[in-house]
């Protein structure tokens, strides 16, 4: 099992959160970025830096994701692909993406999108607060436990 990030938008937050399941489960992440990052200094966390570019670094994670891997993002149509792979879709708001709700998903970003360009103002998401932040790490407690091998 590997963890991979859609590490241009995620909030710092949850970056520390991943950093210190990384040591304490020695599972390893790796975060993907279009931007240069610096990650802590660990052989279970690692920093890759892509071309700049649309979907780049979410073309990148499809590429290099197993089944069974976890990926965080915010992204539904990542989340969509994670899922077709056989992978495990979190968003840093703790909420994972299902195969039963991604359709109803995309559907809805399309039309809020449709809204945007036709000059009406949807708001954006709520400001990220600690209640997310522990509804994250939660989720990704409970995810982990389930699917590491019982000895």
């Amino acid at each position: 099992m590997q963890i991979w990030v859609d590490a241009d938008a995620c909030p710092a937050v949850i970056k520390d959160i991943l950093y210190r399941v990384a040591e304490r489960t020695q599972i390893p992440v790796t975060l993907v970025a279009n931007q240069l990052m610096r990650v802590p200094g660990s052989k279970y966390i690692r920093a890759l830096q892509v071309p700049s570019g649309a979907d780049v670094a979410d073309a990148e994670i499809v590429e290099r994701l197993s089944p069974g891997d976890l990926v965080v993002t915010g992204d539904i149509p990542l989340a969509a692909l994670v899922l077709e792979r056989g992978g495990f879709a979190l968003n840093p708001r703790g909420d994972f993406y299902t195969k039963d709700t991604i359709a109803q998903q995309l559907t809805m970003r399309a039309f809020m999108e449709e809204l945007r360009s036709g000059g009406v103002d949807t708001g954006g998401p709520a400001a990220f607060n600690q209640g997310d932040r522990q509804a994250f790490a939660n989720a990704l407690d409970r995810h982990l436990a389930r699917q590491r091998p019982r000895a």
